[in-house]
């Protein structure tokens, strides 16, 4: 059924014929982001409306909506300012969320009533609340906000900013809405990801040693707190990252996303924990696949949400891990969350080759998905290029999986310019959903005539363990070769011309970019790298995360060997650089210092007489958040393929300006 509803929507989108996708319409593009069901059937949903680029820099605005059981005509609830963490409030009309609005010192808990009306402030603390969730009866509420702490005052009137130093802790604390008290949640650490047992008896949450970022990655420890003296009564010991929590309706047994161990680099498996006995298992370890999301739906059984290659599946095992079994099978529409309630309704956020992200509903018993919402009307009258999973083989044999979309209207026995799109991490993977952004070329590219190419190369998600550590202490090595030959796949099938080749990416994608226009310089013929990596041993230095790159990267300190890891950067190889490279990167970045694009700028302006521009983005940090930054970097990432891809006459040095 799967199959015959993808090939409906592969149908509808190569079909559909009235105009092409262009930058304005990126620009323009409504997605939905939270959805949370209710146990009588409510659909709370937020739809992301960004800001007309050519009017304000802003970030885009999160609006709530509300469907009723029954209905297929939402209703807006809220829309003058941006909502999130929204949740449905237990036994109550009512949905709540975070916002900071008007007269308010910090961010606070709002409530408005599902029928509608003015949203009411129920919670605010002497900090911005972080995170919440409400008891099993709707009466009482577990949040995080930072400490509150008095600081000496200088009597120098300048301050200087002390690097990795004053950590402001995030705390729990229990409270009643309407009541300005707090009961303390004893717990060391930095705190998030609070929850309440069904049973309401325990509170969980992660704790990490400090709020650096290093140490949210790789050295949270699930907790459990008394619900009722705020007194913590046991931690989970488990090594690696973390993801989804879910506790056993009799709260007894914790089922979460985990990394199978410390050197795991995504949580994608599933562990249960029993609070008991104290033990704690991986239930399904050589699971051919990532792991997403995880709910207990019954005594003994768990509900899950994977990534299975490009797609996505949903599916039912015993907390065992035996007895698995499918509802939604992989090879249709990319389903990115759901939420479930007793009765076995699912609201769910899905994407596919034809839309961005959706409502859709399911029922568990009868899974065929109806899609709710259409937040983008105008995307039916727009032609869309033919997109497919490809695949073919890397260094020894291995079998890579990737995106491809086809030129529009393209013509058989003809080759077609390509842009290579490589995706960050390593450790995510491009489904075969909606690959169009502002920093993806995807349809808008399609429209100009570009095959664009999606490499999920070794050390990507969604193939199993084995597939995602296969990258680790090899950087540079087999798997941006996983890229290479899948362009010359593709120049093999006819497809695609060998002198018209582009690449792009961000972060570890901007690395492979660096690296494809030095190393492969001969290869490409026109690169743009975002937030990218150009030096590995200053890049350590200078990043927020150098235990998270050893640990599930590097495998071995940088120290260890400098020579080895400076023959694994861009600019160890720049003076080869032929291919014209525009770097663009986020003033700001914490992640990727933006050094690390003025060193390989430098080294290329320097040692040859390459075309290369630098583009710095003040106020963005690791990737662009707001709406003119991100439609600049579009049309500038556009011209720069146009120009040296295709032959256009643009002038790369003039403003992006208005038409």
């Amino acid at each position: 059924m799967y199959r015959v509803l993808y090939a409906f929507f592969m149908m509808t989108f190569v079909q559909g014929a009235f105009a092409q996708i262009s930058a304005d319409d990126v620009a323009r593009m409504r997605s939905v982001g939270q959805v949370e069901i209710g146990a009588d059937g409510q659909i709370v949903y937020t739809l992301s409306v960004p800001s007309d680029p050519r009017v304000e820099n802003k970030r885009a605005s999160s609006h709530l909506y509300v469907l009723e059981p029954g209905s297929t005509s939402s209703k807006l609830l809220y829309d003058k300012s941006s909502v999130w963490a929204v949740q449905l409030r237990p036994r109550h009309a009512s949905v709540s969320f975070l916002n900071k609005m008007e007269g308010d010192e910090h961010v606070a808990l709002y409530e408005v009533l599902l029928k509608g009306g003015e949203p009411k402030k129920i919670l605010e603390y002497k900090e911005s609340i972080s995170s919440y969730a409400w008891s099993p009866d709707g009466q009482k509420i577990v949040f995080t906000a930072n400490e509150v702490t008095t600081k000496p005052q200088s009597i120098l009137p300048y301050q200087p900013e002390i690097y990795e130093a004053n950590l402001k802790y995030k705390r729990a604390y229990i409270a009643t809405p309407g009541f300005d008290d707090w009961m303390p949640i004893r717990v060391e650490g930095h705190v998030s990801s609070v929850q309440w047992s069904p049973g309401g008896k325990y509170i969980s949450m992660l704790s990490a040693p400090t709020p650096l970022v290093d140490d949210f990655y790789m050295a949270q420890t699930i907790r459990i707190a008394d619900a009722a003296t705020g007194a913590s009564v046991i931690a989970i010991p488990h090594r690696g990252k973390k993801g989804m929590l879910s506790w056993s309706p009799n709260d007894k047994q914790i089922a979460f996303i985990g990394g199978a161990d410390i050197h795991d680099p995504v949580a994608g498996r599933i562990f249960v924990s029993d609070l008991t006995q104290g033990k704690i298992k991986n239930i399904r370890p050589k699971f051919e696949g990532k792991f997403d999301e995880v709910y207990w739906i019954d005594k003994g059984k768990l509900l899950f949400l994977a990534s299975a290659s490009a797609w996505s599946s949903i599916g039912t095992m015993k907390s065992n891990g035996k007895k698995l079994k499918h509802i939604l099978e992989p090879g249709g529409p990319v389903v990115r969350h759901l939420s479930i309630n007793d009765a076995g309704d699912m609201a769910l956020n899905v994407y596919s080759p034809a839309h961005p992200s959706e409502l859709y509903m399911m029922h568990m018993e009868k899974p065929t998905l109806q899609r709710i919402t259409n937040s983008n009307p105008w995307l039916d009258e727009r032609k869309l290029a033919k997109q497919e999973l490809i695949r073919y083989k890397g260094k020894g044999g291995l079998e890579i999986h990737g995106i491809l979309v086809h030129p529009l209207d393209q013509k058989p026995g003809q080759r077609y310019p390509l842009i290579v799109s490589v995706h960050g991490g390593p450790e995510s993977h491009v489904d075969n959903g909606w690959v169009t952004a502002y920093s993806l070329p995807g349809q808008m590219a399609a429209t100009k005539g570009y095959f664009v190419f999606y490499p999920n190369y070794r050390g990507s998600t969604g193939r199993g363990l084995k597939y995602t550590l296969s990258s680790q202490g090899d950087p540079a090595g087999k798997e941006f070769d996983d890229i290479v030959d899948g362009v010359d796949y593709l120049i093999d099938q006819g497809w695609v011309d060998p002198k018209k080749v582009g690449v792009t990416g961000g972060s570890y994608g901007g690395y492979a970019t660096g690296w494809m226009s030095t190393k492969y310089s001969d290869r490409f013929a026109a690169g743009v790298m975002f937030v990218g990596i150009s030096n590995k041993v200053s890049k350590w230095g200078t990043t927020d995360i150098p235990q998270e790159e050893y640990l599930v990267h590097a495998r071995k300190w940088i120290w260890e060997d400098y020579a080895y890891y400076l023959k694994r950067s861009p600019v160890y190889y720049a003076d080869r650089c032929k291919t014209p490279l525009l770097i663009m990167h986020g003033a700001d970045d914490p992640r990727v210092h933006p050094s690390q694009s003025m060193e390989l700028y430098r080294h290329i302006k320097v040692r040859t007489d390459t075309p290369v521009r630098l583009v710095f983005y003040p106020g963005e940090g690791h990737g662009n958040r707001k709406s003119t930054a991100r439609y600049d970097y579009n049309l500038r990432m556009m011209r720069w393929f146009d120009k040296y891809l295709q032959g256009a006459e643009i002038d790369i040095s003039a403003p992006i300006v208005r038409k």
